[in-house]
């Protein structure tokens, strides 16, 4: 349904339409604030979340715990078109889809401003703000392209394709914008700047596009008519051919979409001065955005005609090469990973690399698969072959918030999130731990902290497996005490004592190998007569794993050191003493007192002596990592690559072109997605 107040049919002019200049102002703010918030969420939930509230600190999430949180945002984020697409055709129309869904999403950016606030924790927080923020980002997705070809009569409908143009330019110039911007404001405003700024900009976005309301075609609901239209015979069977097509594109996105989550955290062991620059962590992905714009031109005009001489390049071939180029585009990271896990610095440059392939790879499987889908969907079908493009998105990154989600194994960290809500003298259990909460008293306050037993293999308290935590009176873990840390510390002495002998400058100094360090700790055993495992996860971070009271390697039960060298920068000391503390450095400081400040001295190279400092905690770790992790997911796509050769050869396209006079609204929703899967 329509308001009567509103215009339903196009005006026959030739010029452009009233309204457009609303809805590219809509898209390009929409853009920033959506890919400011995602840029930058990574490192946020790894970093920042646990010192969300003032006088504690939290339980750090880990890196696939983040990647897991992540995948699931963006998978409902490309889920919810399809409830959108319901809305906008069956229920209230394209406008009022579009304008309260942007309300919805502007309360999802409010959440997240607002976490450490009264109310929520500020995980429960995060996690209103994901929901808010991906129904509606995703709930508007499928209906402002095809709004824009809404505005179009028959008179101007020449001037779509440069409408088209400006409105994939306010979706790249918000993206780059963004990704530029909210890491440097994460950085030195910290989380509520760095969220309210994009929630900012979706509220002017959502202003905007109330202002234009007068100005718009306002094109009615079509009714239940919708299903009866759309879910023909002819069309049910197209959609089941383009389903085996989208299956196999879903694994890209899985792998796309980490540039986000997996190549972020990687970033932060690689040296990111390049070009004259030192990048942020999470800064890289601007590159992106700015490749589409170049590689788009570049392969429509150069490379597609070129091959086409040679090779004709049909758009199931351009898919099929996009798959090889995105498995070489993981190989490129899994190289670098390798090296990491050695104990070198490799540069950011070999992210740009892999971000050259996988753009190209994007460039000739989004782009080509849009059009495809495009071309291969009958008339009533469209709009819904649209909506499960987009789900294909959506399932990509379900099944890497599974693979995350499968290599995590329990840690006793998930009771000290519990912390707070434990009272003293009770018992309780936390998915596989079963605890005790006493009271502890603290000399020099009159605040008690906590004692909290965990309960070994054995489930009994009172023997030797038991795990013991400690927490201040601000609920901040300071201990985990458990019968190998005696043990651990041995072991953990002769890696120091290694790395210290390996040269005289602190700077060339480095942690033995993997296979060195098992020669050191070839004598040592853990208190139930388990060998040790030794792990180089950087050039300054191990880990020695004791296997635990169950004597079996990656489970709950296994005891872990994890060490980290902090530096002497002697020639950059003066330098760092002159930068001002970050907002994050603020935070621990204020937090944690003096002992917070020598953290964060010792972490930016504010010391007298190298040293090497190290934490206990038993399980959380996760069975797939480092240079692993990323070669795991380059045989997956280079397995789904070989798998689609035979799929594309046997597919049998039948092509539905729109003839003359068709309803531009089509047209449109063709155009406007061929910018990607983000427009």
């Amino acid at each position: 349904m329509t308001d009567g107040k509103y215009r339903s049919v196009p005006e026959e002019t030739a010029g452009l339409p009233k309204g457009v200049k609303y809805i590219i102002g809509n898209e390009a703010a929409e853009r920033f604030s959506f890919y400011g918030m995602r840029t930058i969420l990574v490192v946020f939930m790894t970093k920042y979340l646990h010192y969300m509230v003032d006088g504690e600190v939290g339980t750090e999430m880990s890196d696939a715990r983040a990647n897991e949180y992540y995948h699931n945002f963006v998978a409902a984020t490309y889920f919810f078109p399809i409830l959108g697409s319901f809305l906008s055709d069956v229920l209230i129309g394209k406008y009022r889809t579009i304008l309260s869904l942007s309300i919805v999403y502007c309360l999802g950016h409010l959440a997240l401003a607002l976490m450490g606030g009264a109310g929520l924790e500020p995980s429960q927080w995060l996690l209103l703000g994901l929901f808010l923020i991906a129904l509606g980002s995703g709930g508007i997705k499928p209906c402002v392209s095809a709004h824009v070809g809404d505005q179009f009569g028959k008179k101007n409908s020449h001037l779509m394709t440069r409408v088209f143009q400006w409105f994939y330019f306010a979706i790249n110039f918000g993206s780059t914008a963004s990704t530029w911007l909210t890491p440097v404001l994460l950085k030195w405003y910290g989380p509520h700047v760095a969220f309210g700024v994009p929630g900012v900009l979706m509220a002017l976005a959502t202003l905007l596009f109330w202002m234009g309301r007068n100005k718009f075609i306002h094109v009615p609901a079509g009714g239940m008519k919708f299903f009866k239209e759309t879910f023909s015979r002819e069309g049910v069977f197209a959609l089941l051919k383009l389903s085996t097509i989208y299956a196999f594109v879903a694994v890209f996105w899985g792998l796309f979409d980490q540039t986000g989550s997996s190549w972020v955290i990687q970033a932060e062991n690689m040296d990111r001065r390049f070009l004259g620059i030192e990048w942020l962590q999470s800064q890289i992905q601007v590159i992106n955005p700015i490749l589409v714009m170049m590689l788009i031109p570049l392969f429509q005009f150069v490379i597609y005609p070129s091959v086409d001489k040679v090779f004709r390049l049909t758009s199931i071939r351009k898919i099929s090469i996009g798959f090889f180029l995105t498995a070489a585009s993981f190989a490129v990271v899994a190289m670098a990973q390798d090296l990491i896990d050695g104990g070198a610095t490799p540069s950011i440059a070999w992210q740009l690399w892999a971000y050259v392939l996988l753009t190209s790879g994007e460039v000739m499987i989004s782009i080509t698969g849009l059009e495809f889908s495009y071309t291969q969907a009958p008339k009533t079908m469209k709009s819904v072959i649209m909506a499960v493009w987009l789900f294909s998105v959506s399932l990509g990154n379900i099944f890497t918030s599974f693979v995350n989600h499968s290599i995590q194994v329990p840690g006793v960290n998930q009771v000290a999130a519990e912390v707070k809500s434990q009272e003293p003298d009770t018992e309780g259990t936390v998915a596989n731990w079963k605890f005790k909460t006493t009271a502890r008293p603290i000399g020099g306050s009159e605040e008690d902290g906590k004692t909290i037993t965990v309960a070994g293999v054995d489930g009994e308290y009172g023997t030797t497996d038991d795990i013991v935590l400690q927490f201040n009176a601000f609920n901040k873990l300071e201990d985990v005490e458990t019968s190998d840390n005696e043990t651990l510390a041995n072991a953990s002495k002769l890696i120091e004592e290694a790395f210290f002998a390996s040269a005289t400058d602190d700077a060339d100094k480095a942690l033995p190998t993997e296979e060195e360090a098992q020669s050191l700790l070839a004598n040592e055993t853990d208190s139930y007569g388990n060998p040790f495992t030794y792990s180089q996860l950087s050039r300054n971070n191990f880990r020695i794993t004791s296997a635990g009271a169950d004597g079996k390697n990656e489970t709950q039960w296994d005891v872990i050191l994890r060490g980290t060298v902090s530096r002497a920068d002697v020639k950059d000391s003066q330098d760092q003493a002159d930068v001002p503390y970050d907002w994050l450095e603020q935070r621990i400081i204020s937090i944690r007192g003096d002992d917070g400040k020598a953290e964060v001295d010792a972490a930016r190279g504010d010391i007298p002596d190298t040293e090497i400092s190290h934490s206990i905690t038993v399980g959380g770790q996760d069975t797939l990592e480092g240079g692993d992790y990323f070669w795991f997911w380059t045989y997956t796509i280079l397995i789904t690559a070989i798998l689609f050769v035979p799929v594309g050869y046997f597919y049998k396209e039948k092509s539905y072109i729109q003839a003359e006079g068709d309803d531009l609204e089509e047209e449109a929703t063709a155009e406007a997605t061929a910018g990607g899967h983000d427009a």
